[in-house]
């Protein structure tokens, strides 16, 4: 078998964070399903596509809350969090072969932070901009992205409008100010460990400060 694997949600400040990975017998496996990186997709097409490949292909999730993201930073970097989590859906399907999006500008490095963590022999083929060179890292990035899309919409119906969850969506920010401005502690689903979180507390600590 050959696998492919992609995350969402890597610099998300707020949600999950997805990896995926997604096994076929061949290389040309997909080849008439049309699948892109996720981000060159409407959500519309990604859900369609997402139903295909569950279909046909074998897939593996792993999901990292914000407090895993949190607890898994005090030991080790995103990167090496992500790598690990890489490791753990390709140990789920067990395949000879494993594409990888690469999460460090050293693929080579990073394809030894994956090896470190697997429980058996697999090659391991890192690159960046994997998700568009390779149509099974394609499908992966389509299982992670509808996957955390999906999370999101569900975080949304528990506590209103929280946007994306990325730091550069406007929604999100003004989520994050009005929860903290309210409860004076971030919400459960915030990544405390974000610059952007502790940027926030620091500013209206600062507020209040000058209030008093």
């Amino acid at each position: 078998m050959i696998c492919g694997v992609d995350e969402a949600g890597k610099g998300s400040v707020l949600g999950p964070m997805v990896v995926a990975a997604v096994g076929v017998s061949s290389e040309d496996a997909l080849d008439d399903l049309g699948v892109k990186d996720s981000k060159l997709l409407s959500p519309k097409e990604r859900e369609r596509l997402y139903a295909l490949i569950k279909k046909r292909c074998r897939v593996a999730a792993v999901r990292l809350d914000a407090p895993d993201i949190d607890a898994v930073r005090e030991e080790m970097t995103l990167n090496a969090a992500v790598a690990r989590a890489h490791a753990q859906v390709i140990n789920i399907l067990s395949p000879s072969l494993a594409y990888v999006d690469a999460c460090d500008v050293n693929c080579f490095r990073y394809a030894e932070m994956v090896k470190s963590h697997l429980d058996r022999e697999c090659e391991i083929v890192s690159e960046h901009h994997a998700d568009v060179k390779f149509p099974v890292v394609s499908a992966a990035s389509i299982i992670a992205k509808v996957t955390r899309d999906r999370a999101i919409v569900t975080l949304s119906k528990k506590y209103g409008d929280i946007g994306s969850g990325y730091p550069s969506d406007p929604i999100t920010i003004r989520f994050l100010n009005d929860w903290i401005d309210e409860h004076k502690v971030p919400p459960p689903i915030a990544r405390k460990s974000w610059k952007t979180v502790s940027a926030i507390l620091a500013k209206k600590t600062q507020k209040s400060l000058l209030d008093f």
